[in-house]
């Protein structure tokens, strides 16, 4: 097949969306497709040998959105894809499908980021119904949109979408795993964090509000604790304030072994987020073996079996986090019985078999573009 990506996020932008776009070109070029890129920001001409174009943006809620422009239906008309995937489409993966509509080519769209809850957050409720109406009319012409979650797929049929179906995330299943808390890697970060044999509790993410990242000093009362954030973004020196004198440590922005040796390093994983449609690092720190626990709302509710693979906290009980991260720092066989629970919960959640699943949409999307074709013509 020839695919066309249209993304709002890719590297070096650091986000879900770029790291999920990143997986699937692995899998395309794994598999012989050919494929290109268009996004507001790309590393180079070419990414894993395909071409990739940007194209104009501007910043909206912290994220860089494509702008539409005419070069963009010049790229599509002279690749010719068979597909066009639309990566959490907005303006610029609207045009995307907007082409491929026009030109009878089916279009996969998946929604990653729920725009209408950061537009409520950043002070602008009263626009969540336009924005809202605004994502359905990018969605509404796409062959096939992706949700990924029940709870988000139940979210945008309300929205009036149609042919929405679950497509979840993958996770790195060898990169992130167990073994790698007896490395010597993994004893040097823990002899850095915690040289008196603290409790590491650690978070990985963008530090944004929306993570909710200042709830850590919820933790603090914990004795024999410390906290390792890892993670850049505009919070970050707030939190820094925020956290002066508290056993706070904030690692950066950590990328491929580095991260992975940080999540084993960990002896819990903390996620306050409320707003998370998915949630992929809490996968990442399962597939590590670290005892998750998250709020029991949005994405974390499809990801963790509270009380077996990780616990979900319900997130306006007040110190709801604080007494079961307690009991659970303190009891090594509950820990190591939800650190096994999680990590045999992703196991088959690997980005290969997570991917096929994607190649099945797109001969879904073909075939519902054939039919339609031929009835067309038929009717003519």
């Amino acid at each position: 097949m020839r695919v066309a990506i249209v993304t709002e996020s890719f590297p070096p932008v650091f986000n879900g969306v770029a790291n999920s776009v990143v997986r699937v070109l692995e899998t395309l070029k794994a598999e012989g497709h050919e494929a290109i890129v268009i996004a507001p920001t790309t590393p180079g001409d070419y990414f894993l040998g395909f071409r990739t174009h940007r194209v104009p943006s501007f910043p909206l809620f912290q994220f860089q959105l494509g702008l539409p422009n005419p070069f963009v239906s010049k790229i599509l008309d002279e690749f010719k894809p068979d597909v066009v995937h639309a990566a959490s489409p907005v303006l610029l993966g609207g045009q995307a499908i907007a082409w491929a509509d026009r030109n009878q080519v089916p279009a996969v769209a998946i929604f990653q980021t729920d725009i209408a809850a950061y537009a409520e957050r950043y002070g602008f409720k009263l626009l969540r119904p336009l924005v809202d109406k605004a994502m359905a009319s990018f969605h509404a012409s796409a062959t096939i949109n992706l949700a990924p979650t029940s709870e988000v797929r139940d979210y945008l049929g309300n929205l009036g979408l149609r042919n929405v179906s679950v497509w979840g995330r993958g996770v790195d299943l060898d990169l992130f795993h167990p073994n790698r808390k007896v490395s010597a890697e993994v004893f040097q970060l823990r002899a850095k964090y915690a040289p008196s044999g603290q409790k590491i509790v650690g978070f990985v993410g963008r530090l944004a509000a929306e993570k909710q990242v200042d709830r850590f000093s919820e933790l603090f009362s914990i004795e024999n604790t410390t906290f390792v954030i890892v993670g850049d973004g505009p919070e970050r020196n707030n939190l820094v304030e925020s956290f002066a004198g508290a056993p706070v440590h904030f690692a950066g922005k950590r990328v491929d072994e580095d991260l992975a040796n940080h999540y084993a390093s960990f002896d819990a994983f903390v996620h306050f987020g409320t707003e998370e449609t998915f949630g992929q690092t809490i996968q990442e720190a399962q597939a590590a073996g670290v005892p998750v626990l998250a709020p029991c709302a949005g994405g974390p509710k499809f990801l963790i079996e509270s009380g077996v693979s990780g616990f979900l906290i319900d997130p306006d009980a007040p110190l709801g986090f604080t007494s079961v991260l307690e009991n659970l720092l303190g009891n090594s066989a509950l820990s190591a019985r939800i650190a096994e629970s999680g990590r045999r919960s992703v196991l088959n959640k690997s980005w290969k078999a997570n991917n096929e699943k994607l190649l099945a949409f797109y001969e879904e999307a073909l075939a519902i573009t054939r039919q339609r074709t031929t009835s067309e013509l038929l009717v003519a």
